[in-house]
């Protein structure tokens, strides 16, 4: 008799353990995995490694490091071309620049039958939009977009004071203004374009400045004397703008419980504007700054010296945020896989980067570049020009309204003006 009752009530156990377990799975089918936020925060041509987590002197980042902190610091971090335009474009798109027609060279035309991830992210139900400097410079309308290929703007916002040198747009306020707009429980996908540290810089903003000139450390291909280290510590003051503006938008994320599930990645487009970095393939054009952080998702406090490029950065978005690209070419790979610290995956580290660049500036008769691509492995960056002949930073002379030469080293205008290259040019 009691042998009976215990099959019958084991039954009966067995037959509501099920019942429950049946009603847990269907339930958590049924719920939709939280997707994550996505934050880029991108400056205007800033080199590696100009932010304090990389120990450098001179320079104070704390929202840079406070992303570094959070997640993952790159130390190889490289974007896909040394000028503003084409870089985007890549980022944009996740495909190399001498793939994108006239969006692969600087301050032309997007062809809008290129895919960027912000038109992935907003067919997938997120909110998207961008401040600042989006794609850029470069006329979108005439390839077809209806926006600019980074989203909705939100620029309504300016400040009435700033300092010298820097752009009036309230970054912030205008973030602030795009979180608002959104749906309670959306998840948004954002641009933030800092203009700095783009030139010009503020005459003598270094003189006004508390920093301390023995602080600044020299990249070894300029001339060490004090208007570099003052051009430097120009440059340094725009950084720190940005970051200043980074770290309200992390602290506004925290006050409203978005910044545990919020992907965070900050970079630069490429190099600094000073000679032999920006618009030339050298390190310092492409080598950018990289963090990124995602503390729902990936491990704090890493720093991966593995090669990856800007084009891996729309596809890692992508993966991350569960959209399915597969329909969509890119060049680009994600690295969820390393932000997730998970050395078990099946795609082996990439062995080198590529970048390329075409034209930065109308700087020589007949509107011609100085084509050239490179490739960058873990200890050594290789350079081939197509036309040696030219001269890199653009020609040396103007030609006056007659025809004739102008004085000898009265142009170079495919460089950014700057101290530094009156300086060389002296």
């Amino acid at each position: 008799m009691i042998n009976i009752l215990n099959k019958k009530f084991n039954q009966h156990f067995l037959t509501a353990l099920v019942g429950i377990f049946v009603i847990v799975v269907s339930s958590c089918s049924n719920a939709p995995l939280k997707r994550p936020n996505i934050l880029i925060a991108i400056s205007d041509d800033q080199s590696f490694p100009h932010a304090s987590a990389y120990g450098l002197t001179g320079i104070q980042t704390p929202s840079f490091d406070r992303v570094a902190s959070q997640g993952v610091l790159f130390t190889n971090a490289f974007a896909a071309s040394p000028g503003c335009s084409p870089s985007r474009a890549s980022l944009l798109t996740g495909l190399q620049p001498w793939q994108l027609e006239q969006a692969g060279t600087h301050a032309s035309s997007f062809p809008s039958r290129f895919t960027v991830y912000p038109d992935l992210f907003e067919k997938a139900g997120y909110f998207v939009g961008y401040t600042g400097k989006g794609w850029v410079p470069g006329n979108w309308k005439v390839g077809g977009w209806q926006r600019n290929p980074a989203g909705p703007e939100y620029n309504k916002r300016t400040l009435s004071s700033v300092p010298p040198g820097i752009e009036k747009v309230d970054y912030f306020s205008n973030f602030q203004d795009f979180f608002e707009a959104k749906a309670p429980d959306q998840p948004f996908c954002f641009w933030f374009g800092s203009h700095e540290p783009h030139r010009g810089f503020a005459p003598q903003s270094s003189v006004r400045s508390e920093k301390r000139l023995e602080n600044i450390l020299v990249p070894p291909f300029l001339p060490d004397t004090r208007e570099t280290r003052m051009d430097l510590l120009s440059y340094f003051i725009e950084i720190e703008w940005f970051d200043r503006h980074l770290g309200m938008m992390l602290d506004l994320l925290e006050q409203e419980g978005e910044l545990k599930n919020t992907l965070v990645l900050v970079t630069s487009d490429n190099g600094m504007a000073f000679p032999s970095a920006k618009a030339n393939l050298y390190e310092y054009g492409i080598h950018v700054p990289m963090a990124v952080s995602w503390p729902a998702r990936f491990p704090d406090g890493r720093v991966v010296d593995k090669l990856v490029s800007l084009t891996d950065i729309a596809p890692t978005f992508l993966e991350a945020s569960g959209i399915n690209q597969e329909s969509t070419l890119m060049s680009g790979r994600s690295f969820l896989s390393l932000l997730e610290g998970n050395n078990n995956t099946d795609d082996p580290p990439r062995k080198s980067v590529v970048a390329g660049r075409e034209r930065h500036s109308s700087s020589r008769h007949l509107n011609l570049g100085y084509p050239s691509r490179a490739i960058r492995t873990e200890k050594f960056l290789y350079i081939h020009n197509f036309s040696p002949q030219r001269w890199p930073a653009g020609a040396p002379q103007k030609i006056e309204e007659n025809g004739q030469l102008g004085p000898m080293h009265d142009a170079y205008h495919d460089i950014d003006t700057a101290p530094t290259l009156s300086l060389l040019i002296k």
